[in-house]
């Protein structure tokens, strides 16, 4: 029987989850994705613990305990995903010390309604990095203006850091410009480089969804050839500007203290589009040295029927190009796009953050009140 996701893995691909719950943790399916199906990390964000909170009663017994001592709603949810992140590190422990420090990753977020707040991000992220307290840590702060000099600052304290939402090559050069540095004051201040960790989260799927809404509305044949080419381009293009940047001489004198390149993770990589294959955003992106988190369904498909052709990223770097001339030549605008996605990408997070402090608003309450399944609550 062919194992394809060990194919992928041999062709560099770290293979992450895209999800993390209490329910995952206690039944012991998370650990079997990682002796099973080659997992070796997990990423989380406001809406997977949003939807982790309110689905299940796992969570009732810390809801008493919390609504007895009388915290907050937001003490509340850093305890309770804490305490699911800490969980979730301690199973992939294995991962970390086997490929020493660079998979075995958990990551859990800032709180998104401060992704334009410098020094509140910071602050919280080291919050964060105490209150979990695992060395297989990743923080996540998002890649808007304001969390580029705090991934700088947060690295420079030795703190592991995934940078999320990013959508376009520019802002992603931006990100590894703020690793470098970041690591360069790391170095500064007497920080072992090789015990910190990055990877920079770039977004496929909501590009071709945003990109081919605006093809449909174009309307002319021309526009509509070109639907599905714009998220796979530009990831492809994000590697060639990964490549140029981990090849030059302000990251090999970092290398050679000991530090770990930022590796690219493809984020995003469940298909939106009925019309496509559901594996198209893990085939068409095989690289050396990269990170593909999936949601489940995706891990399974590409276990089941996914294609292993070697890296299909590197040789396509001129197609790339074309493709995004030809979508700027029938009227697409990329940086308009961008521009909504990441405002668009922030304020899901945010909704999703708020829905969480009503649920575990009610679910403390009905927790105070001594109701035996404080969850339902939400």
């Amino acid at each position: 029987m062919t194992d394809r996701l060990a194919e992928l893995s041999a062709q560099g691909v770290a293979v992450w989850l895209d999800d993390l719950s209490r329910v995952r943790l206690t039944s012991g399916s998370l650990d079997k994705l990682r002796t099973e199906q080659h997992v070796v990390g997990v990423t989380t964000n406001p809406s997977i613990f949003q939807k982790a909170l309110s689905d299940a009663d796992a969570y009732d017994e810390q809801l008493r305990d919390l609504a007895a001592q009388g915290v907050t709603v937001e003490e509340a949810i850093r305890l309770m995903t804490a305490k699911d992140v800490r969980w979730a590190a301690d199973v992939f422990r294995p991962a970390y010390d086997a490929s020493n420090g660079i998979d075995g990753r958990i990551s859990i977020e800032v709180d998104p309604r401060k992704a334009h707040e410098t020094e509140s991000t910071v602050a919280e992220a080291k919050t964060l990095w105490w209150l979990v307290d695992r060395p297989n840590l990743y923080i996540k702060i998002p890649a808007t203006l304001a969390g580029l000099p705090a991934i700088t600052q947060v690295l420079a304290a030795g703190i592991s850091v995934n940078v999320t939402l990013i959508f376009s090559v520019e802002r992603y050069r931006a990100v590894m410009d703020a690793f470098l540095a970041g690591l360069e004051q790391a170095k500064a201040n007497g920080h072992d480089l090789s015990k910190i960790g990055s990877v920079a989260s770039f977004f496929v799927s909501r590009v071709d969804s945003e990109v081919d809404k605006r093809l449909d509305k174009i309307g002319s044949d021309e526009a509509k050839a070109l639907k599905g080419k714009a998220a796979i381009a530009n990831a492809r293009l994000a590697y060639e500007a990964y490549t140029e940047v981990f090849g030059g001489d302000r990251w090999k004198a970092l290398a050679g203290a000991g530090a770990h390149p930022q590796r690219p993770l493809w984020a995003s990589t469940g298909t939106k589009n009925p019309e496509f294959l559901d594996t198209i955003y893990v085939e068409e992106l095989i690289a050396p040295g990269t990170v593909n988190t999936m949601p489940e369904p995706v891990i399974f498909a590409y276990e089941d029927h996914g294609t292993t052709r070697g890296d299909t990223v590197t040789g396509n770097f001129a197609d790339a190009h074309q493709a995004f001339n030809d979508l700027a030549a029938v009227g697409i605008d990329f940086a308009d796009v961008f521009k909504v996605l990441e405002e668009e990408g922030v304020e899901k997070f945010e909704a999703s953050w708020n829905e969480l402090l009503e649920g575990v608003t009610k679910s403390l309450k009905a927790a105070a009140s001594g109701a035996d399944n404080p969850s339902d609550a939400a």
